[in-house]
C-alpha cells in the first residue's frame, strides 16, 4: 500500500512539474523595449541593410539571424527569464511580433547622433534619439490601432508593465578612440550620459516604469582593441587586458552610476537600475575557468591569426583581397570556450553567464530581481 501510493503521488508531481514547464511561470513583466547597439541588436540593422553572413548564429539558431555572435545575446536571455519570446526589432517589417514588446537597437548605434553618414563613420543613423522617436510613434500606433484587433500589437498597458532595457555608448566611446585617445574622447562622456538619462525621463512619460541601464564592458580585453588601438606594453596587465582604457571606461561607469542615481531621486516611483555588467565580463575575462571557458583575449571567428584572430580588414563571415590573397575569417569549432566571438563582441556562452551574473547578488544597483508565480 505504501509503494503504491508513494508511485502514485510521484506520478501526481510529474504531472504537475509537466504542466507548470508546459505553460510557463507567469512574470511581472511583460514585454521588453530595448535600446542599444549591436550588444543587443536582434536583427535590426540587417533589415535595413544586408543581411548578417554565417557563421553568425551557428550555435543556437544554426543560421544567421540578425545578431552578432554564435547565437543568443543577453538581451535574448533576459527575455528568456522574464517569459517572454526573443524581442522583435522595430524594423524588422515582415514576421515581427510586438506583444511583448520591441527592440530599437542597431548594430553600430550611438547614443549621440552621428555628424557623418553610415558610409563615413561606419556609425549606425538610428542612433537613440532616433530609437526614441520609433518607440513613441509605436506607443502612437498602439494606442490607436489595437482596438481594431491587430494580432501583433500589444494591449495600451503594456506599457507600465514591461522592462526597459539600454545597453548602448560603446560607439560614442570607441569610435573615435584611435585618432584622439582616452583625452580626446572624455569631454562628450558626460553629453552621452545626459541623453541616456533624458531618454530615461522621456520613456516614464510615455507610461515606463522599470529601466535597466548597463554600463560599458571592459574594452581593453576586447580582441579589436588590443589589435587596432595604440598601447604599449606597459599598458598590458596580468590578464592580458589594457590598463588605460579599462581605467577610461571605469571613469565613465562610474559617472553614469552617480547620474542614474540622481534620475531615481527625480522619479520616486520608477526602478531606475544601473546593472554592473562591466563587473561580470571583467569576471570573465580573468578568471575563464572559473565559468567554464578557456579563451578570453582571442575572437573565435577572425582570420588574424597571431594571439588574438582579429583582422580589422577582414570581419566575422566576411573574404576580402587582401595582399593579392582571398582571406576568409571562419569561426572556432568550439565558441562554447570563448569569451570573445569575433573581437567586438561576445559568445552566447558569455552573455548567457553576465545575464545569470547580473540577476545574482551584487551586480545591480539598487538590487533588482524578476518575481515569477
Amino acid at each position: 500500500m505504501g509503494i503504491l501510493f508513494m508511485l502514485q503521488h510521484f506520478r501526481v508531481v510529474v504531472i504537475v512539474a509537466f504542466f507548470v514547464v508546459l505553460c510557463g511561470a507567469k512574470c511581472e513583466y511583460e514585454g521588453i523595449f530595448n535600446f542599444g547597439d549591436s550588444n543587443s541588436d536582434t536583427g535590426g540593422f540587417w533589415w535595413a541593410f544586408p543581411e548578417a553572413p554565417p557563421p553568425n548564429g551557428m550555435t543556437y539558431f544554426k543560421r544567421p539571424v540578425g545578431r552578432a555572435s554564435d547565437g543568443r545575446l543577453m538581451i535574448d536571455f533576459i527575455a528568456e527569464r522574464i517569459g517572454v519570446p526573443f524581442v522583435s526589432p522595430y524594423l524588422k517589417s515582415v514576421g515581427s511580433d510586438y506583444r511583448h514588446g520591441a527592440n530599437y537597437a542597431t548594430l553600430a548605434s550611438t547614443v549621440l547622433l552621428p555628424q557623418t553618414s553610415l558610409f563615413v563613420s561606419g556609425l549606425s543613423p538610428f542612433a537613440l534619439p532616433i530609437q526614441l522617436n520609433q518607440m513613441k510613434h509605436f506607443k502612437a500606433q498602439v494606442d490607436q490601432l489595437y482596438s481594431q484587433g491587430s494580432y501583433v500589437l500589444p494591449p495600451p498597458d503594456i506599457f507600465g508593465k514591461s522592462l526597459y532595457t539600454f545597453y548602448i555608448g560603446q560607439n560614442d566611446f570607441t569610435s573615435d578612440l584611435a585618432k584622439t585617445g582616452i583625452e580626446g574622447v572624455k569631454p562628450r562622456l558626460p553629453l552621452v550620459i545626459s541623453q541616456i538619462t533624458d531618454t530615461i525621463k522621456e520613456l516614464y512619460k510615455l507610461g515606463g516604469r522599470t529601466f535597466l541601464v548597463q554600463n560599458l564592458a571592459p574594452i581593453g580585453c576586447y580582441p579589436a582593441f588590443l589589435v587596432q588601438l595604440p598601447h604599449d606594453d606597459k599598458d598590458i596587465d596580468q590578464f592580458g587586458c589594457m590598463i588605460s582604457y579599462n581605467n577610461a571606461v571605469v571613469e565613465y561607469n562610474i559617472m553614469l552610476h552617480d547620474a542614474l542615481n540622481q534620475t531615481r531621486q527625480e522619479l520616486p516611483d520608477a526602478k531606475v537600475i544601473y546593472v554592473d555588467s562591466h563587473k561580470a565580463l571583467l569576471e570573465l575575462f580573468q578568471h575563464p575557468t572559473s565559468h567554464g571557458l578557456k579563451y578570453v583575449t582571442v575572437a573565435c571567428c577572425g582570420n588574424g591569426g597571431g594571439p588574438y584572430n582579429y583582422n580589422p580588414k577582414v570581419f566575422c563571415g566576411n573574404t576580402k583581397l587582401v595582399n593579392g590573397q582571398n582571406l576568409t575569417a571562419l569561426a572556432c569549432e568550439d565558441p562554447e570556450n570563448y569569451v570573445s566571438w569575433d573581437g567586438i563582441h561576445v559568445t552566447e556562452a558569455a552573455s548567457k553567464i553576465v545575464v545569470d551574473s547580473i540577476f545574482g547578488d551584487g551586480f545591480t544597483d539598487p538590487p533588482f530581481e524578476i518575481h515569477c508565480s
